[in-house]
């Protein structure tokens, strides 16, 4: 492990995209400690307010503890669109490790502390808010709970049903290698995307986010495992012929323990790769469906219901902050391709010294 840890060091990029990651885990991981509004705070008056602006400076240019101004919102005849102006009048101080919403975390420390809290008496919404009222910076760090959460719930489904069948498929070859191989082909050709589409499309309007979020995840994973089966099935094939096998084989173990304690073992490199490279074709998956709003609904949080807004060419132009969660989904989906990469190439046996 030490010296896996050597070489991930000692390429710069990859080694940032694995901080990049753990960065953002870390935060999804503490999501009520540096959210400002819970996850279910919404304010429709104050819909596509524009990002607090956090100033350090008095007039005289003597430095002061960040504070922000209050937004006024009016209505201009002339241009027929609502404006915010801010309250020059008073300053409202940001508080910093202070007293906020209550919640539990890990769902088990009740505690009501964040790293930041709005003043008395003012708004404070660091990216914005969207239509809905929601403040978009507290949003990202709930979405991203779903949205990074979502492909390793799923893999913890298709990638032990793929070992064991493409395991057991090549390990038993003959006519149950080609039944079996048959029927993972049949579940291949299925184009999952369109898939998804359909089964959520057809979902009951009344099932909750949670709901919606289980039967995505199990959807995801029932249509990923069959490609990962074939390719397992291959390193199978190549590793029971070798002279261990039949010498465990002559002393009388059973298929099950050669295929779990001697077989599949020897795929382990494999397996760890293709995770890193498969998380982000989860993440966009869930993305793409929420954008489309057939994945998790409002008032739940993910960046890709996050990002349905960005889709209005006046939001990118006027509300540029609602852009901010497909520059995160972007961010994650490359880190984990770059690490996904470096991984592969130093477990590769043909890299390694």
């Amino acid at each position: 492990m030490g010296d896996f840890f050597y070489k991930l060091k000692k390429d710069k990029i990859p080694f940032l995209a694995f901080i990049v990651l753990l960065i953002l885990y870390l935060l999804i991981a503490f999501a009520d400690f540096f959210a400002i509004y819970p996850s279910t705070y919404s304010n429709r008056k104050l819909a596509y307010q524009p990002p607090s602006k956090i100033y350090i400076l008095d007039k005289d240019n003597k430095l002061k503890k960040p504070y922000v101004y209050n937004y006024i919102k009016t209505f201009n005849q002339n241009t027929l669109s609502i404006e915010y102006k801010q309250d020059r009048e008073n300053k409202y101080k940001i508080k910093f490790f202070s007293h906020g919403y209550e919640y539990k975390l890990f769902n088990l420390i009740k505690t009501d502390i964040h790293l930041i809290s709005k003043p008395d008496d003012c708004n404070l919404f660091l990216l914005g808010t969207d239509i809905g009222g929601h403040d978009v910076y507290s949003r990202l760090f709930f979405g991203g709970q779903i949205s990074l959460t979502i492909g390793f719930l799923a893999l913890l489904i298709s990638f032990p049903i793929g070992a064991i069948y493409g395991g057991v498929s090549g390990y038993l070859g003959g006519i149950y290698d080609k039944i079996l191989m048959r029927i993972s082909e049949a579940i291949m050709s299925i184009p999952g995307f369109y898939l998804l589409i359909i089964l959520a499309s057809i979902l009951p309007s009344n099932m909750n986010s949670q709901q919606r979020f289980t039967l995505i995840t199990a959807i995801l994973a029932l249509i990923g495992w069959a490609g990962f089966s074939r390719v397992i099935r291959g390193m199978v094939l190549s590793v029971k012929n070798q002279e261990y096998i039949k010498s465990i084989e002559t002393i009388g173990a059973s298929k099950k323990r050669i295929i779990l304690k001697h077989i599949l073992p020897q795929t382990s490199s494999y397996i760890i790769i293709a995770i890193t490279l498969s998380v982000p074709s989860y993440i966009l998956a869930e993305s793409g469906l929420s954008f489309l709003g057939l994945g998790i609904q409002l008032p739940d949080a993910s960046w890709g219901n996050m990002l349905r807004e960005a889709q209005e060419f006046a939001n990118i132009l006027y509300r540029p902050w609602l852009l901010v969660p497909g520059i995160l989904i972007f961010i994650a989906v490359l880190s984990f391709n770059v690490l996904g990469d470096k991984i592969r190439d130093i477990l590769d046996p043909k890299t390694m010294k």
